[in-house]
């Protein structure tokens, strides 16, 4: 109970009554939170754009008896302002914080999630013209590093056989055809790119995401939702809006 300033991010902004903003934000110290920022849409709040999603700021906070905490400052770190003359940036930038705000909405701190978020956001903002699918999804595998769910790929979860080209959710990974009949779910092809791909993007910094084909990047984000709705129960957006699907494919963000 009391004030707090926390290290966060806006990840969505809601209009509420007549000038009031509801806010979900990712914070270092305390995960995810909701607050509430009072007359912030009045014509000379001095919260107003301070308060705009995908900047990093810091943020006061008062926390009383309701679960809404109350927003009684906001000083910019870094605004972040390039990605949004991006179309393909910003929808990134709302899939990839969607996803987040899903896996992690608890209010327990995790720095590594946090610290991947500024990370997305810097790249966002410095180097919009290399935001697409493939850095979308690499950003989605590691939220499932961070979650405790990635699967197994490359090889098969049932017996280790190296020809795996089958993935199931259920199972942990991907299969052979002889363990594929054992398989509980809804087992789909995974080709040899989608593994690589995955390997990858996992062993490479974001900026450094792979490109792939448009079949790899469909595959792979296939896995990544079935194994946030298997594993964490949790549905997550696919990526595979008109802007991204063309974004990035056959290319290496650099």
């Amino acid at each position: 109970m009391g004030p707090l300033r926390l290290e966060a991010v806006v990840i969505r902004s809601l209009r509420y009554g007549e000038a009031d903003r509801i806010l979900h934000i990712y914070s270092r110290e305390r995960g995810r939170l909701s607050g509430i920022a009072k007359g912030a849409r009045k014509l000379h709040s001095r919260l107003g754009g301070r308060l705009e999603p995908y900047q990093l700021l810091a943020l006061d906070l008062h926390e009383g008896r309701s679960e809404l905490l109350t927003v009684t400052g906001a000083e910019i770190i870094r605004s972040n302002a390039g990605l949004r003359r991006s179309a393909v940036a910003l929808e990134v930038a709302a899939r990839c914080t969607d996803a987040l705000g899903r896996l992690f909405a608890t209010e327990e701190p995790h720095p590594e999630v946090f610290n991947l978020l500024c990370n997305l956001l810097f790249l966002l903002n410095e180097r919009p013209q290399r935001a697409g699918w493939p850095l979308s999804v690499a950003f989605h595998l590691k939220l499932l590093v961070a979650a405790g769910i990635l699967p197994r790929v490359g090889v098969c979860v049932g017996c280790g056989r190296a020809e795996a080209p089958f993935f199931s959710a259920a199972a942990g990974g991907t299969l052979c055809r002889r363990c594929l009949p054992a398989a509980g779910g809804r087992p789909f092809p995974f080709s040899r790119e989608s593994a690589a791909f995955v390997a990858a993007a996992l062993g490479r910094p974001l900026a450094e995401a792979p490109g792939a084909s448009g079949r790899a990047l469909r595959e792979v984000e296939r896995a990544v939702l079935e194994v946030a709705a298997h594993h964490s129960h949790v549905r997550l957006k696919a990526t595979f809006g008109s802007h991204l699907r063309g974004a990035g494919e056959e290319a290496v963000a650099a």
